[in-house]
């Protein structure tokens, strides 16, 4: 039975009883405590917890799930992958574990038509509901087995519903290993199905056993998994999990790219790079068409260290070209009809792995030259092991995988210091962790004072969303260290703390709002910046104008009203923008990044290569000036995270990344292309947002890009700027406008002619002036070669054209040993350089000693490094006396070598 008709078999059992059908969550999950979505019932906790009501009791799916807690036995098991189909059947407070065992049974022996005596179940330790259960269906009670915590408690590895399961495995017969069941044998008994009876909640610890349960869910429910990979091995009757029709079409693609057939589950190593290979390229594939870029943290590392053990394994079986791009592409072709995301992401995915391996491979070229070195050191000392310092220093400064020097130095018949290695690296993780903390720590002192006023006198009422001014009463005045003051009088600079505020604290990206404070006796202070003190508490920095400011003082907040307006311009052009990046470039150019200012925006986002930003920025206007109505409203957060509630996937809401949000969320909509879950403050239109200005799009690391912009007036004022500088330059050129481009191309195109006619000249020059040099070269005893000379002015330009001379000169010498020491005022300064033969450089004489002394005589110093060296100082009258000395200096060096 083919992968198609086992998902199909599936889905038709279950909506056959009643159950409604999911699709798949993305492997970017909404849940913040998840970095990838590793089990069907992760888009569920909401239902499972009791928080969110869903539309039907049951559901079933097919989910794409991607782990990689059991990465070290990926490709060295015939069962484990980085990547799977999970197809899960799920009760909501409704059924529980009679159904779920019968329903399994059935599927299994009947529908898919697995031999009853080949199935073994394992279930928890005390669940002899379970054990009866089975019984009753006609499982032998030899073939069920009790097992612990780490086999059959299941949780999500995080706080949230668990509960213990029982498991339905496969007997795949004695040669994949020793009979026994499930406890003695996991890769002969291959488990397939786990019906997991979720009915607690568990709390923070270990993630597979040992944690705390805290309490009991609301309702008994029911969350099951069947791996189709590892049913699609039964069926298709393959030894391992890569030979099944989801990955055999890669599986054929590495032997093609290494020329090697695959030598079966027991090939050792060779089979081992095999399966990591493949099974790698799909997750790959999935993650990046899921908005997944590499970079060094989070989720985009897990996907940079899948890649490089990719390339690695693939270069172990002697693939030395790009194959990345390829193999991803084949994993489309295969997988991509049941998955169109794949398909619209082909070459999203091709790109990013182009790149991805290009960048590997020059860290290899690199890091392997200084591993050659350290491993030579090694061998010549007569060491059989390799220090970890420098298989730290690889890994630290070169980013070179540790396994990767491992291998080398086995290949070199070496073994690594792991045990150095290990405890450099917790030391720098230690002195991180202790700079941190240092560097937190008056921070950590000032939010705790900002506890006990909180405490004291309760948060800030937040006004600003509907005022720009209000009534308010001075809860607290802090002064600059910190402390808690009673008043402040004219020019100190408090912290003033609010009962209620209009002012918006900074967060979310948008700056804080400035304004005035005046007292109902008078004081006037000027508020340069609102923050948070903690969630909920704003922070005002504030100076005093004129008068004494005390705590309990009635006072009116009022809002720089024209900045406010121009802030929030800017941060409803930002999420427009957000969105039309998406719709361009596709939906993984996610936000990383924002500053909002008033009239001034910068957005980072995950994008691989240089972007159009003249369409973007078209896109963005034509879109503001349709005047979309922005629309904000509150949901609960559990409500928006689920699936049914048609925000975070179905209806395209973003959530920005590292926002914190409390039990009810604010959702600002800007027409239907922007949703976003945001606490700024916005315009009421998206005409009154535009126009927005691209000035610049950057690279500012691997697989992240910035667009700075201008919005409202500020973008206006910059294109009128840039249309008088247009008029200017057009005058200059005595052209219209619109000429001046071409007729400044043509100039340049002149003036770049010339400078080559000029530099020919000076090339020209040079080589004249060196045969000169050489015609009155001075002969020393041994027959050493010496030109010394100070150039007559304006035949070099600077000192690197001083330096091409020396050079050039050098290379007339007529025999194996010689030098030259020549001088030069190159505009305001004195320079010198010295070149010495390949012979003499290499014998040990520096070039840079003919000139350390001169140097000095001319007010600088001296530098370079083996046969060229150069010098320079201001004093430019005493530049014949210093060559004078480097020519003394150099008959001394020269004569006296040996």
């Amino acid at each position: 039975m083919l992968s198609g008709e086992i998902r199909q078999t599936f889905l038709d059992f279950f909506t056959e009883r009643d159950h409604r059908v999911v699709p798949s969550s993305p492997l970017v999950p909404s849940d913040p405590t998840l970095l990838l979505t590793g089990a069907g019932m992760d888009q569920f906790k909401p239902y499972f917890l009791g928080r969110s009501e869903p539309d039907h009791p049951r559901a079933v799916s097919v989910q794409r799930c991607a782990r990689t807690t059991d990465l070290d036995h990926v490709g060295r098991t015939t069962r484990h992958t980085t990547f799977f189909e999970m197809l899960g059947n799920f009760s909501f407070g409704d059924y529980f574990k009679e159904e779920a065992t019968a329903w399994a049974w059935e599927l299994l022996t009947r529908g898919f038509g697995l031999d009853p005596s080949r199935l073994w179940v394992t279930v928890y330790l005390d669940d002899d509901e379970a054990v009866r259960l089975w019984r009753r269906i006609g499982v032998p009670g030899e073939r069920i087995q009790r097992l612990g915590m780490a086999d059959n408690f299941w949780s999500m590895g995080v706080p949230g519903p668990c509960g213990p399961s029982s498991e339905l495995h496969y007997d795949r017969g004695p040669a994949f290993g020793r009979e026994g069941g499930p406890a003695v044998d996991g890769e002969r008994h291959l488990e397939i199905w786990n019906l997991v009876f979720m009915q607690n909640v568990r709390g923070e610890g270990p993630s597979k056993e040992g944690y705390p349960i805290v309490g009991d869910l609301p309702a008994p429910s029911i969350d099951t998994g069947l791996g189709l990979d590892r049913l699609a091995a039964i069926l298709q009757d393959v030894d391992t999990l890569m030979e099944t029709d989801l990955v055999a079409p890669t599986l054929r693609l590495v032997q093609d790219l290494s020329g090697r057939e695959y030598p079966g589950r027991d090939g050792g190593e060779e089979s081992t790079s095999f399966r990591i290979v493949v099974d790698h390229a799909r997750t790959i594939a999935f993650l990046i068409a899921d908005g997944v870029l590499p970079s060094p943290e989070g989720r985009g590392y897990v996907l940079r260290r899948l890649m490089r053990r990719a390339v690695r394994h693939a270069r172990l079986l002697g693939v030395d070209e790009p194959a990345l791009p390829a193999l991803t592409s084949c994993v489309v072709d295969t997988l991509g009809p049941a998955w169109p995301r794949l398909v619209d992401g082909r070459e999203l995915i091709a790109q990013v792995c182009g790149a991805e391996e290009e960048t590997f491979a020059r860290t290899l070229r690199q890091g392997s030259r200084v591993l050659d070195s350290a491993i030579g050191r090694a061998r010549s000392s007569g060491s059989t092991v390799l220090p970890g310092r420098a298989a730290f220093d690889l890994h630290n400064s070169y980013g070179f995988p540790f396994d990767l020097t491992v291998d080398a130095a086995r290949a070199a018949g070496l073994t690594v210091d792991e045990d150095a290695f290990t405890a450099l690296l917790e030391e720098q993780r230690r002195q991180a962790y202790e700079a941190s903390r240092q560097r937190k720590g008056g921070e950590v002192a000032r939010r705790d004072l900002y506890r006990r006023v909180a405490g004291e006198h309760g948060l800030t009422t937040f006004v600003g969303y509907d005022a720009t001014s209000a009534e308010s009463r001075v809860l607290a005045l802090l002064d600059g260290s910190g402390r808690s003051v009673a008043s402040a009088s004219e020019g100190d600079e408090p912290e003033v703390i609010l009962d209620r505020s209009p002012f918006y604290a900074e967060g979310g990206g948008q700056v804080g709002d400035t304004g005035t404070l005046r007292t109902s006796g008078g004081t006037v202070l000027e508020i340069r910046d609102t923050r948070p003190g903690l969630d909920g508490l704003h922070v005002h920095s504030a100076r005093v104008v004129s008068g004494e400011i005390r705590t309990g003082d009635e006072a009116e907040a009022i809002v720089d009203a024209a900045r406010r307006a121009a802030t929030a311009r800017s941060h409803s052009a930002t999420h427009v923008l957000h969105a039309m990046l998406r719709r361009f470039l596709g939906e993984h150019a996610v936000q990383r990044g924002s500053r909002v200012e008033p009239g001034r925006l910068r957005f980072d986002f995950s994008h691989f290569a240089h972007v159009d930003v003249r369409h973007v920025q078209s896109l963005v206007n034509d879109y503001l000036m349709d005047d979309p109505e922005v629309r904000v409203w509150e949901a609960k957060r559990d409500e928006v995270m689920s699936p049914g509630f048609g925000l975070m996937a179905e209806a395209g809401a973003v959530a920005l990344f590292g926002e914190r949000y409390g039990e009810r969320v604010r959702i600002v909509d800007i027409g239907n292309a922007s949703r976003e879950l945001c606490g700024g403050t916005h315009v009421g239109h998206g005409s009154q947002a535009g126009p927005l200005h691209i000035l610049s799009e950057t690279s500012i690391g691997t697989g992240l890009r910035r667009i700075e912009a201008l919005t409202g007036p500020d973008a206006l004022r910059h294109h009128d700027h840039e249309h008088a500088l247009l008029h200017e330059l057009a005058a200059l050129l005595k052209v219209p406008p619109d000429q001046a481009p071409e007729r400044l191309r043509q100039r340049l195109d002149t003036f770049a002619e010339a400078q080559r006619h000029l530099e020919a000249l000076r090339a020209s020059e040079r080589a004249a002036l060196a045969d000169r040099l050489t015609g009155g070269a001075e002969i020393l005893p041994g027959g050493i070669w010496l030109v010394t000379a100070t150039v007559p002015d304006g035949v070099v330009s600077d000192a690197g054209d001083l330096r091409t001379l020396a050079l050039e000169t050098i290379a007339r010498c007529p025999s194996g040993e010689g030098a030259v020491v020549l001088g030069a005022r190159t505009g305001t300064a004195a320079s010198l350089a010295a070149a010495l033969t390949p012979c003499l450089a290499g014998s040990g004489l520096r070039a840079a000693e003919l000139l350390t002394t001169a140097a000095r005589t001319v007010g600088g110093g001296a530098g370079g490094k083996g046969g060229i060296a150069t010098a320079g100082g201001r004093d430019t009258g005493r530049l014949d006396k210093a060559v004078a000395q480097a020519a003394r200096t150099a008959r001394e060096l020269l004569t006296s070598a040996p």
